[in-house]
């Protein structure tokens, strides 16, 4: 078994890095290489910036290549909740950006030519109590007749055309929804990016920024640059000057394990659709078919962070929760077990904007494949005098009480979402 992302070890790695020293002045100096920074490296470099991509470690090496590759349209939270809080017209106009967010990746898959295996497939939301398939019938009956009318309810007599278990009592099924192979397709966009002129540095993490005439200054461990704009894609990196961003967001370990390659027998019975799967559980289990017919098997198994003793851990979690779900799977070999941190706000919305003269967008809460996709491009045109184009423009994002980066209640909060799974 290898304690590495599936995606990352199956994908070829960024070779089109910059050997020019990290000097000079530039028009964007963009901190982190998942797919916010190389989105918005693409989207700036097109548009004639001069731009550096700074990466603290390798392209795609933290969240953007430990998720589970799905591409799913909808919110996180009920469409209701959702509607209640900020009234439908904001509500319908925020689901549509998750739906932009699905085009705006098989937009750029198409043009760039990146073979990721992007494929509408859709995404099933399985009730996994009989209440929960109430819940979804509602949201499905808002949201069909509010913005999504593709939308559609599965029966439980019906499920068994969809997803090949009896553990579950329906569900709700998003047809917009898509999966691809997230490595490569990261991988790809910094290919484009640089392909068009971006500089992209691997393995020079920002530690220092500050304000001086003509932007800012960037400190790397491999020299400095000034910078006129900067754009912090990182996410929720512990490295750098990023006090501020983390005390706003709290890092939740997700776990994965990826199978062998299962039989053409095993794929027709157990995912006959080939959907993005997820449950209504609050410790969140979700599933898929890799493009080489390998189940992958993830959830917030623990509320703990990544590290290979805790992922170790989780993949046995996740082994016995994928078990339950597909029992004939209980022999089958586990070939991957990973683990990654999410950005998590405290309503699961993203943050994207600018402050002290410098822009972000992150906090992607677990739904970040389409929507940093999307905000990386969206932030290239932000950037060039259009703020009216965030989506998220309108979202303030105050300090969370009593935490200062270091997530020591997430134990607690472990405890309590196993509880409500347990009584409703």
């Amino acid at each position: 078994m290898k304690s590495t992302s599936y995606w990352l070890d199956t994908s070829q790695p960024f070779n089109e890095g910059s050997s020019k020293p990290l000097e000079g002045h530039y028009d964007v100096a963009i901190v982190g290489g998942g797919l916010t920074g190389s989105s918005a490296a693409l989207a700036l470099a097109k548009k004639g910036a001069r731009v550096a991509l700074l990466e603290a470690e390798t392209i795609g090496n933290a969240a953007s290549g430990r998720n589970g590759g799905m591409c799913n349209n909808g919110f996180a939270q009920n469409y209701a909740i959702m509607a209640g809080k900020h009234g439908k017209p904001a509500a319908n106009a925020l689901y549509k950006a998750f739906d932009a967010g699905v085009d705006m990746v098989e937009r750029l898959v198409q043009e760039e030519k990146i073979d990721c295996s992007f494929s509408r497939v859709g995404k099933l939301k399985l009730a996994a109590k009989p209440e929960h398939y109430d819940m979804l019938a509602r949201s499905q009956e808002l949201l069909a007749a509010n913005v999504d009318p593709e939308t559609r309810m599965i029966a439980r007599a019906d499920l068994r055309t969809e997803v090949g278990t009896n553990r579950y009592h329906g569900g709700l099924l998003f047809p917009k929804s898509a999966g691809m192979h997230v490595g490569r397709f990261v991988q790809g966009l910094a290919t484009a990016a640089a392909r068009r002129g971006a500089q992209v540095h691997e393995r020079s993490p920002v530690m220092a920024m500050r304000k001086v005439s003509g932007g800012h200054e960037v400190t790397t461990p491999k020299g400095k640059i000034v910078a006129r704009q900067v754009l912090l894609a990182s996410g929720i990196s512990q490295i750098g000057p990023l006090g501020w961003i983390r005390r706003r967001m709290i890092p939740v370990g997700a776990f994965l394990i990826v199978t062998e390659p299962l039989s053409p027998d095993h794929v027709k019975r157990l995912m006959p659709t080939g959907r993005m799967v997820v449950d209504t559980r609050n410790l969140v289990v979700y599933w898929r078919l890799t493009p080489d017919n390998r189940l992958l098997f993830g959830g917030r198994a623990r509320f703990a962070v990544s590290n290979p003793q805790s992922d170790e851990k989780s993949g046995r979690i996740l082994k016995a929760a994928m078990v339950e779900v597909f029992p004939e799977l209980a022999g089958t070999r586990i070939d991957y077990c990973w683990g990654g941190m999410v950005d998590m706000t405290r309503d699961r919305l993203p943050r994207a904007g600018e402050r002290h003269g410098i822009y972000y967008s992150m906090g992607y809460s677990g739904h970040g494949t389409q929507m940093s996709t999307l905000m990386g491009t969206i932030m290239a045109d932000v950037m060039d005098g259009h703020p009216e184009l965030n989506p998220w423009k309108d979202f303030d994002w105050p300090a969370i009480p009593g935490y200062f980066g270091r997530p020591w209640f997430l134990p607690i909060l472990g405890a309590y979402y196993r509880m409500k799974d347990l009584v409703g």
